[in-house]
């Protein structure tokens, strides 16, 4: 058959699943005991703050605002620069790439979210390294690693 479609001027084309870009944050605070991470649970799963890239919004524009969306954390910056990490593909064909941010800010406010008319997550939690790395599942270990090897390398 790929000799008789060649014939009739078609070419076989495979079909590779187009990802959706998911941008966020791994929010940590100094504290006197160390850094502290910030995760957010929604039902059962825990994770640091993210949301859908959208169209012609750049992924770090994107990670940033979805904090605050999210947290209402507005004072995130980039102290070890842009770099990133990106997750393999996960739920409903989409790939989360994570920054590693700064805050100074401690309260957070779970924003409502205007589609669901309730905050996207039920609890947030500042919590050691060690603690974030018991309530995370492994694709969020895998971010959790890099950015304690991040903040190991800045110290």
């Amino acid at each position: 058959m790929p000799f008789v479609a060649a014939l009739l001027g078609y070419t076989a084309v495979m079909s590779r699943p187009v990802y959706r870009l998911s941008s966020g944050v791994v929010v940590v605070r100094e504290t006197a005991d160390g850094y502290r991470f910030l995760m957010l649970r929604a039902f059962r799963n825990w994770d640091f703050p993210k949301g859908i890239v959208e169209s012609e919004e750049e992924p770090c524009a994107a990670a940033l605002r979805e904090v605050e969306e999210e947290t209402g954390i507005a004072d995130v910056d980039f102290a070890w620069g842009c770099d990133y990490f990106e997750t393999g593909p996960y739920i409903r064909d989409k790939i989360a790439r994570y920054y590693l941010g700064r805050t100074a800010t401690a309260e957070v406010v779970l924003g409502v979210s205007p589609e669901l008319g309730r905050p996207e997550h039920h609890e947030y939690r500042w919590v050691s390294e060690r603690a974030a790395w018991e309530l995370a599942s492994p694709r969020v270990r895998e971010v959790l690693a890099w950015a304690r090897e991040k903040l190991r390398q800045q110290s």
